[in-house]
């Protein structure tokens, strides 16, 4: 069973991951750098290409890590993956609890019309902020995952 599982938790595991470091690395000070009325609509568009690719990655990791969590004998292997899910259930709860939010918020912006209190709620830095916290955990629970995979080779 772990022949199969593994792949596919480093796959959806690494794919997430990597999503989450592109933001880090490029979309936050792309959307950082650009002004407010490009700001919207780059935003709208970026978001729009990550869902649901991130969610259905995330989740799948999740499930795959917790069935080798729980099926693997390797003692080792278990709480390296089981490691991995608390990691991805934060990754997911600060996604859910503050990037969507925002993302949804921005989604319906007019870049023509925006808050005229926009210096004080622009919601660049808040984004970038808790994005590379989540990056962090997701990055983290792929390092758990690989090697995890490491100790059954």
């Amino acid at each position: 069973m772990a022949n199969l599982v593994f792949p596919l938790v480093l796959l959806t595991n690494g794919l997430a991951a990597g999503g989450l470091m592109i933001a880090v690395l490029g979309g936050a000070p792309l959307l950082l750098s650009l002004p407010v009325d490009r700001y919207v609509p780059v935003h709208q568009f970026l978001v729009t290409r990550f869902d649901p690719f991130m969610p259905v990655n995330l989740v799948s990791a999740l499930l795959l890590d917790a069935v080798l969590a729980v099926l693997v004998p390797d003692t080792t292997v278990s709480v390296l993956t089981g490691t991995a899910c608390v990691f991805l259930v934060v990754t997911m709860t600060i996604s859910l609890a503050k990037n969507v939010p925002i993302n949804r918020w921005v989604a319906t912006l007019d870049r023509d019309s925006l808050p005229d209190n926009w210096a004080e709620i622009d919601p660049r830095v808040k984004w970038r902020n808790w994005n590379a916290v989540r990056a962090a955990f997701g990055v983290a629970a792929f390092v758990l995952n690989v090697t995890a995979a490491g100790f059954l080779l």
